[in-house]
């Protein structure tokens, strides 16, 4: 009967790792769209939590991002189909596919380039502590201003204003910065309102995590093999789950909102992180 402790073990261990699934899905589904950085928020989850095994590392970071990718794509699959049937015929469906594909190349080139200096050097909590409270400022300070918004629909804004908001995103590369607030501040202040530049930010969302996760995967393909099907399963629904809630409510919100609530619980956690990495 000597197996049975070690049984029992294996079982408790198993749904252990299913609840650390669940609630990493769920914190990918609530931070992917939103700008405070779904990357940042789970490198600090798993540092502070003990969950940067092998089980919880790169890999699983990488597939259940695959979630809130498909609740994104499942929302605006409409959408995406009218552009894919009438790019060819008129001009401004042409000019607006043409404009999130000049957007996305400034982060495919440089970060095809800079990807692995970038991990091997920035993913540290302690980075991504700071760009919270930096990124929370910036959120602050753009709502301060006294902008005056030009362009209200993401698909007529100027091509040369797609490819600036490109090379913003490329900021998102630093973890703790947030791809999504990145590209909204960017839009923001090239003119756009703020529930047009959320809305860009969606669209641009599509072609760079899709092209991020394929590359990752491919790049990752020997570790993957190894990976724990159950968990990743469990995370990926929960990403796919809260993601899709995100998606459906966060444009409703910025119309009537300003970013204050992102901003302060960016400066919020970082300070928590800063303090408990220095002080504790």
């Amino acid at each position: 009967m000597s197996f049975l402790p070690a049984a029992v073990s294996g079982l408790i261990s198993s749904h252990i790792d299913l609840i650390k699934a669940a609630i990493l899905g769920v914190v990918e589904g609530l931070t992917e769209f939103l700008p405070v950085s779904s990357t940042g928020h789970l490198l600090l989850m798993e540092h502070f939590l003990g969950w940067d095994d092998d089980a919880f590392g790169k890999s699983f970071a990488i597939l259940i991002q695959l979630g809130a990718i498909l609740a994104l794509l499942s929302i605006y699959f409409g959408r995406i189909w009218a552009l894919a049937t009438t790019m060819f015929s008129q001009w401004d469906a042409a000019r607006f596919v043409i404009g999130v594909l000049l957007a996305f190349l400034p982060a495919a080139i440089i970060g095809a380039l800079l990807g692995s200096v970038v991990k091997a050097y920035l993913f540290d909590v302690r980075v991504v502590c700071i760009m919270f409270i930096l990124g929370g400022f910036v959120l602050l300070w753009v709502d301060r201003l006294d902008l005056q918004p030009r362009y209200l629909d993401a698909m007529t804004m100027p091509l040369w204003i797609y490819v600036a908001i490109g090379f913003c995103q490329c900021v998102a590369m630093i973890p703790g910065v947030s791809r999504s607030g990145a590209t909204i501040v960017g839009a923001m202040l090239f003119g756009a309102d703020r529930r047009t530049s959320a809305e860009f930010s969606f669209w641009l969302a599509m072609p760079t995590m899709v092209g991020a996760f394929a590359y990752e995967v491919f790049k990752s393909r020997h570790e993957l093999a190894d990976a724990n099907i159950a968990a990743i399963a469990v995370g990926f629904i929960f990403s796919f789950i809260f993601g899709w809630i995100v998606v459906k409510t966060f444009l409703h919100y910025v119309q009537r909102h300003s970013f204050a609530l992102f901003a302060w619980w960016r400066i919020v956690l970082g300070s928590i992180g800063i303090y408990a990495l220095y002080l504790l």
